[in-house]
């Protein structure tokens, strides 16, 4: 019984979908086939008949291309103010999507949607806008042309030789609440363009002659009356979904192919490729496995063959699984409202019977069926007979012999065994009791060896349960006539729980077919996703490929000229060798499989599948099968190209990453050499302002002794200003480049802090200035002039930051394995900025401030502190400041230190 009940997780969805709307606008399209057919009068002919009706209406923007009429209907509703562009040298005047959304009326008239703003707009196309007045709940009438959609960009072109720069994606177009065909026959649309009412009359005289022509209106004529047919044959399948309407509505010619006669499998999808182009109509191929379903090897490459053809022939093709092939298809002829199956007539029967298109008529009376006529197959007799029951029991014929014998062995060696043990029990356990013993018998062998020894199995029990457990014993002689009953009974029984059990063991073979197919898609997507590289990707998917489809592989990737070779390291991307490139490259030029199993090149001895995706062909899957039984079924060559799909995908996402990754860097180093340039210019302009200037001054005028050695001192401090700038880069450089070597030795920390106190003494002296050791003199294990660079940089940033007065504090902590130094200050401290992003490459505290510098200091700081094995960092204080630590670690006992000593040191 069919269950006419609708799915409750489509009615949930169709729900949350629907309260999902309800918070928006609506959306109406008045589409038509080309310019001049009246869409946007129609629109402002609505918009004027909701104001009426009491509806706050706005024309947002209207295009009248020179119209009288379109200007005067538009003149006749409220409008909004266009927004004026500057955009070189002109002013361009676009739809102000800001003053609508201030405004929100319940009803906005925007025309052209496929428009593209000017530059400086918030959104580059008009649909945009358009989006964002739905999101904010506002009804918005708009215009479209058939040529504006982006899926048929190329027909369009193709027909009008000329390519439509500006288009939407069709899921615009398909979310529309409602879509208004605007039609108009070709002649009375050139007339109207002939009378000037479409274009001014240079305009109309070139377009007559180009995009206006009768061939190509009377193609976009048809473009757009199919695409509309298209979306209204949509709403009708969204519509029945959402009734649970299970007839057949003949509104469209759809046609379905029913393969289940793999002998007339080629014939069938012929026919219904035939019927299906008279009929203008889409058509759909279908194979149905059933639990009775056995097919032979060749007969699976059979119905393989017969589906590729179908897919080849423009086909939708599927394979369904079930008990009954009638309620099978009449299900899906219903789902997908189809109103015609193409069957082949069924073969004569021996045992009476309805055929499958007896009962899928009985069970869809609103679909036609149409019967393929058989035809004959050659001479009939024994041999032929013979013949299609080896094939109908998907056996081979050496395979048949050997399989046959042990069953039929096994089906008389079981019963002969349960009549040996049920011997001595004769007396004591009553017949029906022996009678189980025989049926359980049967079960075994039915799930064992199949129904046919099963069905064997069945009558020799009842034969042994007559011949020795029913009076008269030893014969098959009956006495009470109730037994013949009873042994009626138990032959049905037997052979219907046989049956039953063979179904279940195919069942159960099916359903570990269906699960390792779920297993590998699952484990393959899950491995290829944590794939980091392309390597990864390849090596990853070549070794589940292998195992689950028993055979070698590798991958092949094109070099740089578009060839296919085995990359370097092809050990890492399979274990087939010697595959042929020449097939690889076909199907890599093609997109086409090759090989082994298809029509093309099957004797290259390998399998060669694309891998492409949409918007490219990245390489060549070529499989070496070791079993020949391998892929015989078409849902394993569906799961193959599901596969090298989903190879195709990740290698395509870990290139895009790595083309992200390589951007990222570009656009990185392109932000630091603006910075450096940027900050460099600024910084040089103000010594050498300076330098000009004074010596400028010293050149033309006449000086005081007194005042020209200050202003010589002038210069000399600007230049040494220039040079430690200047040093500053080139050392960054250099420590970035690896081109630094470190002399590192033993150092007392008092000569490298007087070295750096000295280096800025004259700066020094308008601060507050201490160095705090600790006891014991710690010596730390670096390179001198980097270390005194580092404290210099610290000291010369500090003095910067803090105001003439403030205390500056080095000191230095020492612990077993490290010493910390330390410079403190009670200025005002890192601010809100993150302390650690002071250390990058051209960051300062205070951009806006003047203290001057390119904000490699710091960053050069780090670098000499990482060189070192070390790391520093920079904190507030609480008590108000900033505080650097520099963390040198050093390499084993301090020379002066004993091995007893108390650590930690100096803590204050």
């Amino acid at each position: 019984m069919t269950d006419l009940r609708p799915d409750p997780d489509a009615l949930l969805a169709r729900v949350q979908a629907e309260a999902a709307r309800a918070c928006r606008g609506r959306l109406k399209i008045f589409f038509g086939a080309a310019a001049g057919v009246g869409k946007t009068c129609a629109m402002l002919e609505a918009g004027r008949a909701r104001l009426q009706a009491g509806v706050d209406v706005l024309v947002g923007v209207v295009e009248t291309h020179g119209r009288s009429e379109t200007a005067l209907l538009a003149a006749t509703l409220p409008r909004l103010p266009v927004k004026r562009i500057p955009y070189r040298g002109t002013v361009l005047l676009e739809f102000d999507l800001d003053a609508a959304l201030a405004r929100h009326p319940a009803l906005i008239l925007v025309d052209e949607l496929a428009h593209a703003n000017a530059p400086g707009s918030r959104h580059l196309k008009r649909w945009q806008d358009v989006h964002e007045l739905l999101a904010a709940g506002i009804d918005v009438y708009t215009t479209l042309n058939v040529q504006h959609l982006e899926s048929l960009n190329d027909v369009v072109g193709g027909i009008t030789g000329i390519r439509v720069a500006e288009t939407l994606p069709d899921w615009v177009f398909d979310e529309a609440d409602d879509v208004e065909l605007i039609d108009l026959p070709v002649d009375e649309l050139l007339a109207r363009l002939s009378a000037g009412k479409v274009y001014l009359p240079e305009q109309a005289a070139r377009a007559s002659q180009h995009f206006f022509r009768k061939g190509n209106l009377i193609a976009l004529r048809e473009l757009a009356l199919r695409r509309t047919a298209d979306r209204v044959d949509a709403q009708m399948r969204d519509y029945r979904d959402h009734a649970a309407i299970r007839d057949v509505w003949a509104v469209n010619e759809g046609v379905l192919v029913a393969l289940l006669d793999v002998a007339e499998a080629e014939r069938l999808v012929r026919a219904g490729k035939r019927l299906a182009e008279r009929l203008k109509a889409a058509w759909h191929v279908v194979s149905v496995e059933t639990p009775s379903t056995r097919r032979t090897a060749h007969r699976r490459e059979a119905l393989a063959a017969a589906l590729r053809l179908a897919e080849s022939l423009g086909a939708v093709v599927h394979t369904l699984a079930g008990i009954d092939p009638a309620d099978e298809l009449a299900g899906f002829a219903r789902s997908h409202n189809i109103g015609r199956v193409v069957l082949a007539q069924a073969p004569r029967r021996w045992m009476p019977g309805r055929t499958l298109a007896e009962r899928l008529a009985e069970r869809a009376d609103d679909i036609d069926l149409i019967l393929l006529a058989r035809r004959e197959r050659g001479p009939a007799g024994l041999t032929a007979l013979l013949a299609a029951s080896r094939d109908y029991l998907g056996l081979s014929r050496e395979a048949e012999t050997r399989r046959r014998h042990i069953s039929l062995g096994w089906a008389a060696t079981i019963p002969a065994g349960v009549t040996l043990l049920a011997w001595p029990l004769r007396g004591v356990a009553e017949p029906i009791n022996l009678i189980m013993l025989y049926l359980l018998a049967v079960v075994g062998v039915a799930y064992r060896y199949g129904p046919g020894a099963a069905s064997l199995a069945s009558v020799l029990s009842v034969a042994a349960f007559d011949f020795f457990f029913v009076p008269p014993h030893l014969t098959f002689a009956v006495s009470d006539t109730q037994y013949l009953f009873t042994f009626a009974v138990m032959l049905a029984v037997a052979l219907t729980i046989s049956h039953l059990t063979g179904n279940m063991r195919r069942q159960a073979r099916e359903a570990g077919f269906r699960e390792r197919r779920t297993g590998l898609l699952y484990s393959l997507v899950r491995s290829l996703a944590q794939a980091p590289s392309e390597d990864a990707v390849i090596r990853l998917a070549v070794r589940e490929l292998a195992e689950s489809f028993q055979a070698q592989a590798v991958v092949l990737l094109p070099d740089a000229s578009g060839r296919l070779v085995y990359p370097a390291g092809a050990s890492g991307h399979g274990s087939l060798h010697g595959a042929d490139l020449g097939v690889a490259q076909w199907v890599f030029d093609r997109g086409e499989r090759a090989g082994t199993g298809t029509a093309t090149l099957p004797s290259s001895g390998a399998l060669f599948v694309p891998l492409a995706t949409p918007s490219a062909r990245l390489g060549v899957l070529a499989l070496s099968l070791n079993s020949g039984e391998a892929l015989a079924l078409p849902e394993e060559h569906r799961l193959l190209d599901t596969c090298a799909t989903q190879l195709a995908l990740a290698l395509e996402r870990v290139r895009l990453a790595e083309a992200g990754e390589q951007a990222r860097l570009a656009s990185e180093s392109e932000r630091l050499r603006n910075s450096l340039l940027t900050s460099i210019s600024h910084d040089l302009r103000t010594p050498l302002a300076g330098i000009i200037g004074a010596a400028s001054t010293l050149a033309t005028r006449e000086l005081a002794p007194d005042a020209r050695a200050a202003l010589a001192a002038g210069i000399e401090t600007e230049a040494e200003r220039m040079a430690r700038l200047i040093t500053s880069v080139l050392d960054m450089a250099r420590l970035e480049a690896g081109a630094v070597r470190l002399s590192p030795e033993w150092l007392p920390l008092e000569e490298v802090f007087g070295a750096a106190r000295h280096a800025l003494a004259s700066r020094l002296a308008t601060h507050v200035f201490h160095v705090e050791l600790p006891p014991g003199l710690p010596m730390v294990y670096a390179d001198s002039r980097l270390l005194e660079r580092v404290l210099v940089n610290l000291l010369d940033n500090a003095l910067k930051y803090t105001p003439a007065g403030s205390t500056l504090t080095l000191s230095a902590r020492l612990y077993p394995a490290y010493t910390d130094l330390v410079l403190e200050d009670d200025g005002p401290g890192l601010g809100s900025a993150t302390p650690e992003r002071l250390f990058d490459k051209f960051q300062r505290a205070r951009p806006e401030g003047n203290e001057g510098g390119v904000g490699l200091g710091l960053a050069i700081c780090r670098a000499i502190a990482e060189a070192h094995g070390g790391h520093i960092r920079a904190e507030n204080r609480p008590e108000g400041g900033a505080r650097f630590i520099l963390t040198l670690p050093h390499p084993g006992l301090r020379p002066e230190l004993d091995a007893s000593a108390n650590l930690p040191l100096g803590e204050s």
